[in-house]
């Protein structure tokens, strides 16, 4: 059995990416599953998605904790440990990154005894989503380590999964898929099919045990403050919205109350403050802004409370 996992942020295609390759593999006349799994459906959050591919039927199921391939769309995921990038992995494991860096860079960085290949990524990109093809060229380098799906059955899974989508869109993702299956030429067949796992090999889970506890603590009170407060999913953005002082007018209510997670709040003098802890960096609020005081910028820069005003 072939097990992958394909690791990147929404929007970026992780979805897509699996499906094309499932598409691929069943084509090629192999039992498939492809699925993704994330939490909240926002632009730049981390997802993930995998797939199982087999000669024999799969009775597996779940998510994939001992893959043989991870691919890293976006390479700024290493460093969150919800995006679960280096869950399972092993010294026989296969890892893909989009990155600028070099293989051995990324060896050093993360001690890692297993192979590491990199795809190329343009240094001058400064927003990671701006890269929305990522997904089709890691379909396509993850097709040819596999060794058993040829360019011709990966352009007829593009086609397929792509179907409704306008033709320019259709030819530019086939275009990177075959991109990326250029590139790993000299990998081609690295990812061997390995044995499925029997039912005695399957570990028991660590269960739980939790204590019984009265209704008036464990059932759910709808009067009770929230808790979203304590997750820190700032950590998700890639941009960052900034707000230009000199140019807000001030209209408070537009920006505040579109902001999906809430994370605007006014002063005392109904200046609207983000905060940043909170703000996954959607970008609704320099969409819907008026005025154009609300600017995106890239997280990597970082601008500090003095910079930006707030």
């Amino acid at each position: 059995m072939y097990r992958i996992r394909f690791h990147g942020r929404g929007g970026q295609g992780m979805k897509t990416a699996s499906r094309i390759l499932g598409t691929a593999f069943f084509l090629e006349g192999l039992e498939v599953q492809d699925a993704p799994r994330y939490g909240a459906e926002c632009r730049g959050a981390p997802i993930f998605a995998y797939v199982r591919a087999s000669r024999s039927p799969i009775n597996e199921r779940g998510i994939i904790r001992c893959p043989d391939l991870v691919i890293i769309a976006d390479d700024s995921l290493v460093t969150v440990p919800a995006a679960g990038v280096l869950a399972g992995v092993t010294d026989q494991t296969f890892m893909l990154v989009s990155t600028s860096e070099k293989a051995v860079t990324w060896s050093h960085r993360l001690n890692f005894a297993g192979s590491i290949l990199t795809l190329p990524t343009p240094v001058e990109i400064t927003d990671r989503m701006e890269l929305r093809f990522v997904g089709a060229t890691c379909a396509g380098a993850a097709a040819r380590l596999c060794g058993i799906i040829t360019s011709a059955t990966l352009e007829q899974a593009v086609r397929e999964e792509l179907t409704g989508l306008p033709s320019s869109v259709i030819e530019r993702n086939l275009e990177k898929a075959l991109e990326g299956y250029t590139l790993m030429a000299e990998h081609e067949g690295c990812i061997k099919e390995k044995a499925m796992l029997s039912a005695e090999q399957y570990e028991v889970p660590e269960w739980i045990n939790l204590p019984f506890e009265k209704a008036s603590i464990s059932a759910p009170v709808i009067h009770s403050s929230l808790t979203s407060e304590l997750m820190p999913t700032g950590l998700w953005r890639t941009m960052r919205p900034v707000i230009d002082r000199e140019h807000c007018k001030k209209c408070w209510w537009i920006c505040s109350t579109s902001c999906p997670d809430g994370a605007i709040d006014i002063d005392a003098d109904n200046n609207p403050q983000i905060d940043y802890e909170h703000c996954k960096g959607c970008l609704t609020c320099v969409t819907v802004c008026p005025s154009h005081a609300i600017q995106a910028i890239p997280e990597h820069k970082n601008p500090t409370s003095e910079e930006t005003g707030s």
